[in-house]
C-alpha cells in the first residue's frame, strides 16, 4: 500500500495504490487521514483509482475515515472507485454513505455545493 498526498486549492487528496487490507494498508490510510486533519484539512478526497483490492478491514477503515473527518467538521469524498471496489461498496450498501465520483474535477467541485 502506497499513499501520496497532494493539495488542490483547499482540497487534500490521498492517492492510494495497492491493497487496502488489514495491517499496513489500513494503518497507512488511518495515519494519512489523521496527518491531514492535524494540518487543518477539512476537505478530503481518497483517490482509489490504483487500489486493486480491498478487504473488509479496508472497507471498515474507509468508514472510520469518513466518521473521523466528519467528527472534525470536515467532508470526505471518494474518487475513481475501481470495478472491484465499486462492487464491494455496492454489496455493503456503502455507496449510500459516501459521495463517490469518477472525475477529479467533479469531486473538487462537489465541495462548493
Amino acid at each position: 500500500m502506497k499513499i501520496d498526498t497532494r493539495t488542490i486549492g483547499d482540497v487534500h487528496v490521498l492517492d492510494c495504490s495497492g491493497k487496502i487490507t488489514l495491517g499496513q494498508g489500513t494503518m497507512a490510510v488511518r495515519n494519512a487521514i489523521l496527518d491531514m486533519l492535524n494540518t487543518g484539512a477539512t476537505k478530503v478526497v481518497i483517490n482509489l483509482a490504483d487500489v486493486n483490492y480491498i478487504d473488509s478491514s479496508g472497507v471498515g477503515e474507509l468508514v472510520r475515515s469518513h466518521t473521523t473527518v466528519t467528527n472534525h467538521g470536515g467532508q470526505l469524498r471518494l474518487l475513481c472507485l475501481t470495478k472491484k471496489v465499486q462492487e464491494v461498496m455496492a454489496i455493503t450498501k456503502l455507496l449510500t454513505v459516501f459521495q463517490a465520483y469518477d472525475s477529479e474535477m467533479a469531486t473538487i467541485d462537489s465541495f462548493a455545493r
